[in-house]
């Protein structure tokens, strides 16, 4: 039987993708990446905020079409909004067939061939070394999942609801699976799940991610290797956890630490607490840590209650902070959220605006801390061609994240032929407001053989 899989979301959803993918390949199922040769098609989707949520329906439907035109048999939805409205897909939508939550990937297999799935759907679940994947990122890096759930009760967040208590990873679990990951050719391991900071706490492990981070830096390649962790929470970057970033090369020195406002009054709201001092004085500290670290983070514009005076609170923290990479988010008014119920809503059209005006003081700030790094040389990993052009070849740096951040274009490849998945240096000749373009000019590294598991051709990009 062929299977074909649409993920939607973020790298947590493509992780879960990835799981189903290897548990249908383990049971001698075919995957294909084109919706009309499939017999069965998986949308996993995400309904975070209301565009993900809009993009996820859109798709449904788009991939419903395959059952009028192609060979298409059956229809599965899965993930966060099958959570949040599994009733209404299974009442209002009789082109799906069938629908699996985030707690149910183990039966992806029994309901594509048709059969009763066992196991209880309200089971925590979360996948270990063990687990099938087949890896749908390029070949040279990966996401590991060493966490799901979450038990911080922000306002305006769904996760928990979706994904339930915070629960980690065993240890060893992980060192295995990054351990396998780097030996079949990955120079690139990114550490994923709702709160990693939060790692280990569970079963009582202090410092849980640093020690983690530690004896992942320990791992024998045959080659480079880049580890980086996403997801931070502010109040749990210990400086045990900094000193660990400064103490080991192949630890990227980058943070992604969403902060979501400055102003105490939208922070309390939000219940995260803290205020836009106590961050800066966190800033200063994690960059006197770790020299040349970059910092990203993400704010909401819009809160409920959010006056113009906490906007301007606002901007002027992200003037002071000069964030390395800032993505802002308009705010979602989600009915299963604690943040439905409060009052002081902000209209579409100032959310917009505050949005644009968030955005346009980061593009100054990301355009001045470009310049700067003009005529200097680092350490790259060649990615591949643009999407728009196979003549024209990107690649990033270590402070540069997959799929999230801007990349460096390649102007001159040097006298060596380009390869993804290689490590070069490279000389910034050019900058822009959130890209570089740079010149190689060193030998490439031998690559390894590289065996992956479950191996597939170009399989169905998020």
């Amino acid at each position: 039987m062929k299977i074909g899989f649409v993920s939607l979301g973020c790298p947590k959803n493509l992780v879960d993708t990835e799981v189903m993918m290897g548990q249908l390949t383990a049971g001698g199922h075919e995957l294909t990446p084109h919706p009309s040769d499939a017999d069965v098609i998986v949308v996993n989707t995400c309904s975070f905020i209301d565009p993900a949520k809009q993009e996820s329906v859109d798709t449904i439907l788009e991939m419903a079409e395959y059952k009028k035109t192609g060979r298409a048999r059956k229809l599965i939805v899965a993930g966060c909004l099958v959570e949040r409205y599994r009733s209404e897909i299974t009442q209002n939508m009789p082109e799906v067939d069938a629908v699996i939550g985030t707690n149910e990937l183990e039966r992806i297999t029994a309901l594509c061939e048709g059969v009763e799935p066992q196991g209880n759907p309200f089971d925590a679940y979360l996948y270990h070394d063990l687990t099938p994947r087949v890896l749908a990122t390029p070949k040279h890096y990966a996401y590991i999942k060493i966490a799901e759930g979450c038990d911080h009760p922000c306002t305006f967040c769904v996760i928990p609801h979706y994904r339930g208590a915070f629960r980690s990873r065993r240890f060893e679990s992980v060192i295995s699976e990054a351990t396998r990951l780097f030996s079949q050719g990955i120079r690139e391991i990114n550490l994923i799940g709702q709160d990693t900071t939060c790692y280990g706490e569970d079963f009582g492990l202090k410092d849980g991610l640093a020690q983690l981070l530690a004896r992942l830096a320990q791992i024998e390649t045959q080659h480079e290797k880049w580890i980086r962790f996403l997801y931070a929470y502010p109040n749990k970057v210990t400086q045990k956890l900094l000193d660990t970033l400064a103490a080991h090369n192949s630890l990227v020195k980058y943070i992604d630490m969403p902060l979501q406002h400055a102003s105490a009054a939208v922070l309390k709201r939000m219940k995260r607490g803290a205020n836009g001092d106590i961050f800066l004085k966190l800033i200063e500290r994690i960059r006197k840590t770790i020299p040349g670290v970059a910092i990203r983070t993400s704010m909401i514009a819009g809160f409920p209650g959010e006056t113009d005076a906490d906007f301007e609170e606002l901007c002027q923290f992200v003037e002071a902070a000069k964030f390395d990479r800032l993505g802002v988010f308009s705010y979602s008014d989600e009915d299963t959220s604690k943040s439905f119920a409060l009052d002081g809503k902000i209209d579409a059209r100032t959310i917009y605006n505050r949005k644009r005006k968030l955005m346009s003081l980061q593009k100054k700030i990301s355009r001045a801390k470009n310049r700067t790094l003009l005529g200097q040389e680092f350490r790259v990993l060649v990615e591949g061609p643009t999407e728009e052009s196979e003549l024209v070849w990107q690649a990033r740096l270590s402070t540069q994240a997959p799929d999230i951040d801007g990349v460096c274009y390649i102007s001159d490849p040097g006298e060596q032929p380009l390869r993804a998945g290689e490590f070069r240096a490279m000389r910034v000749v050019k900058t822009h407001d959130y890209e570089l373009t740079g010149e190689l000019f060193d030998e490439p590294r031998a690559a390894p053989p590289r065996e992956r598991l479950f191996q597939i051709a170009d399989l169905i990009k998020a």
